[in-house]
């Protein structure tokens, strides 16, 4: 099951999935990019079942999980990935779009984990995958609408784990925290700024974004998962100098997300309907000439055994090569 599966990382799990003949349902509201998603998975391998759905109504979402698994069979994975947004200073926000990107975006997540764990709890066995982002623990200017979200998924994720933990549960929930990604959200946000919105470099490409979110299905155990060399700087600044880091923030936060262009009066915006209709955005936005399509501290998350070993045996050759030379002299 994966929740905004038509257009950027959601797009990119779905492909992951069907690549390992994966059963996978895809929910999203635009019928144009779920036809397109189902026709991706189909050729990469996979058994696809699109469903039309808006995650932000929780009735509809418990219904599409009762179809998916009367076609497909009982869910093994529930990945969370819709979300909707406003870019703009939060007192341009109105409050009705604040609501309303705030049901999508955070109670979505609430609804699709919930729709999940009815069905996965009594089997006793299962994965909830919330696709986070470093903006769970870090709030940006001009992203108060989805830091806010994140940051709740973020609460909710961890008061959930500790329940589960609880009654012993092998159903288990994990948050990927991912970096800047190049998806077409950039494309169709509502914005209100005087310029068109880009992401915060560096930029990683979905399929970064699917690889993680496919090893953490396969690892639900872990808590948490970071990727990109980007999200952990920022979180671990955010610990030791949040002070600093809201003033370089506020210094370069707005530049930094605004392209040169001006905005476009015209572009499509999904906070009321979806932005596909007749177009297929994909998973890719407009930045492929500078996103990177590997993450090296992705790897290393991945294999921290393997990591570990390597720094054990590079501090002990380097213990060794001093204790040599000390003995020479």
């Amino acid at each position: 099951m994966v929740t905004g599966a038509t257009g950027g990382v959601g797009r990119a799990v779905a492909r992951r999935f069907a690549a390992q003949g994966a059963k996978v349902a895809l929910l999203a509201r635009g019928e144009t990019g779920l036809d397109a998603a189902a026709g991706d998975v189909r050729r990469a391998g996979g058994v696809p079942l699109a469903v039309p759905v808006d995650v932000a109504d929780h009735a509809a979402v418990d219904a599409a999980a009762d179809r998916v698994e009367k076609e497909l069979g009982p869910m093994a994975v529930w990945v969370n990935d819709a979300f909707t947004s406003v870019f703009a200073p939060f007192m341009k926000v109105d409050p009705k779009e604040y609501v309303r990107a705030t049901r999508v975006t955070y109670l979505g997540y609430v609804f699709g984990t919930r729709a999940a764990l009815a069905r996965m709890v009594p089997r006793d066995q299962g994965a909830v995958v919330q696709v986070g982002s470093a903006l769970a623990y870090r709030g940006i200017p001009l992203q108060a609408v989805y830091c806010g979200a994140k940051h709740a998924i973020q609460g909710f994720t961890e008061s959930l784990r500790c329940e589960l933990l609880h009654d012993g549960s092998n159903v288990h929930v994990t948050m990927v925290q991912l970096p800047a990604v190049n998806t077409p959200q950039f494309d169709w946000v509502l914005s209100r700024l005087p310029r068109r919105p880009r992401p915060v470099r560096p930029i990683y490409q979905p399929e970064v974004a699917a690889r993680a979110v496919m090893f953490a299905a396969d690892h639900p155990q872990r808590r948490e998962y970071w990727v990109g060399g980007s999200t952990v700087l920022t979180l671990l600044a955010n610990k030791v100098v949040p002070g600093l880091l809201d003033r370089y923030l506020a210094r370069t936060g707005y530049s930094a997300q605004q392209r040169q262009q001006p905005d476009d009066p015209d572009q499509p915006a999904n906070l009321w309907q979806p932005a596909d209709r007749g177009v297929d955005f994909g998973a890719h936005g407009d930045f492929d000439d500078r996103a990177a399509s590997r993450s090296y501290q992705l790897w290393l998350s991945q294999h921290r055994g393997l990591a570990a070993g390597a720094g054990i045996g590079v501090a002990a050759a380097t213990w060794g090569v001093q204790r040599y030379l000390r003995q020479r002299v």
